[in-house]
């Protein structure tokens, strides 16, 4: 038996990246067109946020958390990943908590100052929603397999990263731990599988912390003085 040190990220992965991307084409010609909806959706949870609607971006946001969590991981991902019911279970108790403690408690304030931490919080915010759909072709996959908001777990991640950095207070933390630990697993699984977008994850969901570190700060600084 081989050490555990030989091992690699790839030992551990469940499917070839030939089946991952496969799945992805399945399901996007399962859904289509709700891959419109999807950056419509998106797009319009950015302005909201600008516009410091925080209900309706949370609502946006759970929902499009819970379809990730029914559609893509119990319907689709589970065929190739024993985990994926677990990550359904994460994305549903994600979308509950920003339904409980955004839509219906309203304790998602966003920030009204247009600041450097706010515009790079909506860049991040936008690439995760209309330039996550490109990296597909880019990457040369096709167009089949490109992943969206509302509909695939790492731009929707991404971009709830992003906007709720925004969020005053420590409520912010509650509702970025799920977000960034999938960021994580996305990244890892990425890796796996020797793809170069592996990088994305990493530095959008690294950005948006550092963005929600620094808001906490400034918080922080706030109440001292």
């Amino acid at each position: 038996m081989s050490e555990w040190w030989t091992y690699t990220l790839s030992d551990f992965l469940l499917f070839s990246p030939r089946t991952y991307y496969r799945l992805l084409e399945l399901y996007n010609l399962a859904v289509w067109p709700l891959q419109v909806v999807g950056v419509v959706v998106g797009l319009a949870a950015i302005a909201l946020s600008l516009g410091s609607r925080g209900r309706l971006v949370s609502l946006s946001l759970a929902l499009s958390w819970l379809w990730v969590a029914w559609a893509f991981h119990a319907r689709h991902y589970a065929q190739i990943n024993w985990a994926a019911p677990w990550f359904a279970a994460a994305f549903a108790i994600q979308a509950a908590a920003l339904l409980t403690l955004g839509t219906i408690a309203g304790r998602l304030h966003f920030r009204v100052e247009r600041d450097a931490r706010t515009w790079l919080a909506m860049g991040l915010a936008a690439i995760a929603v209309a330039g996550y759909p490109l990296v597909a072709p880019l990457a040369g996959h096709g167009w089949a397999s490109a992943e969206t908001f509302g509909l695939t777990p790492d731009p929707t991640a991404l971009a709830t990263v992003a906007l709720v950095s925004q969020v005053r207070g420590n409520v912010r933390w509650l509702l970025l731990a799920l977000p960034l630990a999938w960021c994580a697993i996305a990244a890892a699984t990425l890796w796996a599988m020797e793809s170069p977008t592996a990088v994305l994850p990493t530095l959008l969901g690294l950005a948006g912390a550092l963005v929600a570190s620094g808001r906490s700060r400034s918080d922080a600084l706030r109440s001292a003085s």
